[in-house]
């Protein structure tokens, strides 16, 4: 596997021109000139988010030479969600992809990936920005399922929706902030589930971009449940509505 960080301004911006995969860029906040420029211009070019930090914060995560500049490498390759949806319907399946609006823990994305694999979904989809790092320890998580199911990223949740509708495929978000029941809900087909994250859940700008909600019924007084193991209960639910051949209104 990849080295996670990349540290130096040249060694990134080498990063950014190659095929390595680039989550994003931690850039010293003070920092000017044409070099650190060029580094912020070239990953707008290439669809990577940076973040401007202290100096504290980077000499906390490397002890390398970082000239005030980190790049985060992620050790999962990226895929095009066109493409995904495309091989799924070229196969004659009904495309099953698993969204993650919002979710930052590694742990929780790795256990996500895994039940995504284990109920047959064809791909994540995940936004570039406050999304769990694809590192090893997600990889970890997973059980290797990041590693066998596609993870597409796009800057904007709301544009890979948008995408995915021009597809053909339903948006079908898992939230409590319903009186539907997921069970309800019509799963089979062409379909996009949405999980959000733990505390705000899935974000109101998605929720006006979905076709449907459903909430997962609960006999317990806390009222909502760890997204990975919301996320195994509803692909549970979907795998076993697609299962079946009888259309569901």
């Amino acid at each position: 596997m990849v080295n996670e960080l990349v540290c130096g301004i040249h060694p990134v911006m080498e990063a950014l021109r190659s095929d390595v995969h680039v989550e994003k860029l931690l850039i010293r906040r003070d920092m000017g000139g044409a070099a650190i420029q060029g580094v912020k211009q070239l990953a707008v070019e290439r669809d990577v988010p940076w973040q401007p930090v202290p100096v504290e914060k980077l000499d906390r995560l490397t002890k390398a030479a970082h000239q005030g500049v980190v790049a985060f490498i992620s050790q999962v390759a990226l895929q095009d969600l066109d493409e995904v949806i495309q091989q799924a319907y070229d196969r004659g399946e009904d495309p099953l992809i698993v969204a993650l609006d919002g979710v930052t823990d590694v742990r929780n994305m790795g256990a996500i990936a895994r039940s995504a694999e284990c109920f047959g979904a064809h791909g994540l989809l995940v936004p570039k920005q406050y999304s769990a790092r694809l590192g090893s320890d997600a990889i970890k998580s997973s059980a290797g399922a990041l590693l066998r199911v596609p993870v597409c990223r796009v800057m904007d949740l709301q544009q890979g929706i948008a995408r995915a509708h021009a597809h053909g495929l339903r948006v079908v978000a898992c939230t409590e902030k319903t009186p539907n029941q997921l069970n309800d809900c019509n799963l089979r087909g062409p379909l996009v589930l949405i999980m959000g994250a733990e505390g705000e859940g899935i974000s109101p700008a998605i929720l006006e971009r979905v076709d449907d909600r459903g909430s997962i019924p609960m006999a317990g007084s806390i009222g909502s449940l760890n997204v990975s193991v919301a996320a195994g209960i509803a692909l549970h639910v979907a795998h076993a509505q697609r299962a079946n051949p009888v259309d569901k209104a």
